[in-house]
């Protein structure tokens, strides 16, 4: 048996510097599958590259392919654990540090680049469109203005542009490069050697076709303003990249910072959670954090893991019960022994979770990269071999080169530079004012595709938070003993079951009495204030209000006291648990008076907003962490198909099932708001995050909805679908307008005139389609 061929295949995830398209992505990936026994994805978003290799094949050796291709790369140092626990100073681990400052450097140099390019483009543009403002040398102010924004300014245009040649490609910034150094290039020839240095020199209006020498002409404008106007889209790009590892540090950054270990004399020590180790006994008070995964001990108590789990009824925990590290104990004072620590927790594996499924969804393509690797090599193309014949059949080289330069200057991309980033700043800016935040261009390619949604419950569907939803009072028949508390017929009054039960509830910290002390307190009024109160552990809360010994809690509470529910109260309990909701048992001076329903309450837009997505084509899942019955009750209320409901996962199941739904030939969007539902958006083709939610989800989605309203999340998809429209439009004509001038430019038919209204009119064309979308209207309300 060899043991070199029962080896496994290792992995590494490499972060690749110097990408400036998804095309780079692409030829880095393509070099890297080339090689024996690697199998590679290269992600533009997250500017990593998840590699799979064999026996035989070292990361060095990856790390030489990819310098080779014309790029950087290394292995990503993991963010240590310990680097939050480090309290007082404050200190972030040197990795992390390393690599924030490096962005921020590299988001202030762009920033830069495109304040410049914006200030001093705008005169020059404004000079050469409007023939008034033309003064006596006014082409010489306009090179003064235009000449850092060519070279400086669009350095990264030059620089990659370079970078592809060496390899033999062609993108975008070739593109940009090319027609920008053209029209520089040649206006400067125009104005040193040429007739458009000559004072008094203007632009004028003839729109006739004719041949030209160029002599006169300059195209400053074309090489300053698209400099500036594409700048402008790779800051706001470069901006949205840079939270593309936000999800995984919110999520490290949710557990404790600090625990306090209980050592074996009983003495108690405050230490960073990274100093924890599997075994030792710490310190959970009230209100505090769970700070690592472990068994409880000591107490008992109320433990809110809805961010992690979606459960939204607080769970009961006592000695003996699994607790997991960032849940809240929400009751009493717990003593837990640690089972898991660092990247051992659910905490830390959900972390894992979110950056596979980051690394593994696929890099969307941008239509201007895709067309331009096409667009690109045909223009130079006709460039060159239009000077070729015009050499041939003239012999003048100055006609002739005029005629080849002209070709890169009208297809100088001035249209496409404003293509994208116009509709995407209307489009993003309109979707702010109706509460939707759009993260990058790359997401609204998914939303023309999507056609299954899948709906977190809780936070998303419902409120999030536990409510009060129905009283059922007892008859009076059915009561023995009548009070003050009663009515005539011996049955208790409904505001005076919520007044005396909201009055021992509000003394508790419990989630669910304080949902039933907040319903209580909206329907009645002020509660009266308990003469004396006791916490019953895992059953309820006792006290006297008002000489009236009252007893609120589950049915085994009573029990303790020997008082029965009656029969209609026993139904109206057995009814509520049914539907998955909370059903507490109220009772007083021996009696049992009411059943309160308490749960997890729909949101009144839900049913409307399911409709919606269904009108929109998309298939609405109901995904939760909640029991069954609370799942189908919220989905028949909604509108969802019980087919379509699952019920009971964990965070990993969440992914697990948006992976089945794609594997179904799918392509799924994910509405959340919670930590557990952080993996599950990042691995969707489309993230759709509740901005009401946790920090982790809304770093995770590609769109965040700001208002927890789940209608917007259909005006999300509609906005997004509409700009992405408008984006195809504006490129469709931006192409056809250079295009169809190109065979003018090949024939020295270019007058200056034409070329500059082609391009002026395309660019006219694209920022009013754009423009459009400021009339975009939500049906949310």
């Amino acid at each position: 048996m060899s043991a070199h061929a029962a080896a496994p295949p290792a992995e590494v995830d490499l972060t690749i510097g110097g990408m400036t398209c998804a095309s780079c992505a692409a030829r880095v990936q393509k070099k890297l599958n080339r090689m024996d026994g690697v199998e590679a994805t290269v992600n533009y978003a997250t500017e990593k590259a998840h590699v799979t290799y064999a026996d035989g094949v070292e990361v060095a050796d990856l790390i030489a392919t990819v310098e080779a291709t014309g790029y950087t790369a290394h292995e990503p140092e993991p963010p240590a654990p310990a680097a939050p626990a480090e309290g007082e100073s404050g200190g972030d681990s040197p990795a992390v540090s390393a690599a924030d400052a490096a962005a921020a450097a590299e988001l202030k140099t762009l920033r830069e680049r495109l304040i410049t390019a914006a200030v001093l483009a705008a005169p020059v543009i404004v000079l050469a469109m409007v023939p008034a403002l033309q003064f006596r040398n006014w082409q010489w102010l306009s090179l003064t203005l235009a000449a850092p924004v060519v070279t400086y300014a669009a350095w990264p245009f030059h620089k990659a542009a370079w970078t592809n040649l060496k390899h033999g490609a062609a993108t975008m910034d070739t593109l940009i490069s090319l027609g920008t150094s053209a029209a520089f290039l040649w206006s400067l020839w125009a104005l040193f050697f040429g007739t458009a240095g000559r004072p008094g020199m203007t632009h004028s209006f003839e729109l006739t076709v004719a041949r030209s020498d160029g002599a006169g002409n300059i195209y400053l404008e074309a090489a300053a303003g698209v400099t500036a106007f594409i700048l402008s889209g790779r800051y706001f790009e470069a901006r949205s990249k840079r939270k593309a590892g936000a999800a995984l540090r919110t999520l490290l950054e949710l557990g404790a910072k600090d625990v306090t270990v209980v050592r074996p004399d009983g003495s108690h020590a405050t230490i960073p959670i990274a100093e924890l180790k599997v075994g030792d006994r710490f310190l959970v008070r009230p209100g505090e954090k769970i700070a690592t995964d472990g068994t409880v001990v000591e107490g008992s108590s109320a433990v809110d893991a809805s961010m992690l789990t979606g459960e939204s009824v607080p769970v009961e925990v006592g000695v003996g019960d699994a607790v997991t590290g960032a849940t809240l104990n929400a009751g009493g004072r717990l003593v837990v022994e640690a089972t898991r620590v660092g990247a051992d927790t659910q905490l830390a594996r959900m972390a894992k979770l979110v950056e596979d499924a980051q690394n593994g969804k696929a890099a969307a393509q941008r239509l201007a990269d895709r067309i331009s690797a096409v667009f690109v090599p045909v223009v130079i193309l006709i460039a060159v071999g239009t000077l070729v014949t015009w050499l041939l059949v003239s012999g003048d080289v100055t006609a002739s080169f005029t005629a080849g330069v002209a070709v890169l200057i009208i297809a100088c991309p001035c249209a496409l530079g404003l293509a994208t980033p116009t509709a995407l700043m209307v489009g993003t800016g309109r979707g702010a004012q109706l509460g939707i935040l759009i993260k990058g261009p790359e997401v609204l390619e998914t939303t023309r595709t999507v056609d299954t949604i899948v709906l977190d419950k809780t936070g998303t569907v419902t409120t999030g938070r536990m409510t009060l939803l129905a009283t059922h009072v007892a008859d009076g028949a059915d009561i023995a003993d009548g009070t003050d508390a009663t009515d005539a017929t011996g049955g208790a009054d409904r505001a005076e079951v919520l007044r005396l039960a909201g009055a021992v509830e509000h003394a508790s910290e419990h989630p669910i009495a304080q949902a039933v002390a907040t319903g209580a307190a909206d329907e009645v009024g002020p509660l009266p204030v308990p003469e004396d109160f006791a916490n019953v552990p895992g059953l309820g809360v006792q006290g006297v209000v008002e000489g009236h010994a009252i007893l609120v809690g589950r049915e085994q509470l009573l029990d303790q006291w020997e008082i029965k529910l009656p029969d209609d109260l026993a139904r109206a309990k057995a009814d509520a648990e049914a539907a998955g909701r909370t059903a507490i048992a109220v009772a007083w001076d021996g009696a049992a008076r009411a059943v309160l329903e308490v749960a997890d309450a729909v949101k009144e837009t839900s049913p409307e907003a399911v409709r919606r997505l269904r009108d929109l084509g998309l298939r609405p899942v109901l995904l939760t962490g909640d029991n069954e019955a609370v799942a189908r009750s919220v989905a028949a209320e909604v509108g969802i198909a019980e087919a379509d409901v699952v019920a009971e996962v964990l965070p990993q199941d969440k992914v697990d099932v948006v992976k089945r739904l794609q594997a179904e030939g799918r392509t799924v969007a994910m509405v959340g708001d919670g930590v557990n539902d952080a993996a599950a958006l990042a691995q969707a083709d489309l993230g759709l995050s509740m901005g009401t939610g946790t920090d982790a989800a809304i770093e995770a989605g590609d769109l965040t909805l700001v208002r927890g309203d789940l209608r917007v999340a259909a005006d999300a998809i509609r906005l997004s679908r509409r700009t992405l429209g408008t984006i195809k439009g504006n490129l469709f004509w931006a192409f056809a307008y250079n295009t169809a001038a190109l065979p003018l430019a090949a024939l020295g038919l270019l007058n200056p005139m034409i070329a500059g209204a082609a391009m002026a009119f395309s660019s006219v064309f694209v920022v009013g389609n754009s423009l459009r979308l400021r009339k975009f209207r939500a049906l949310a309300s």
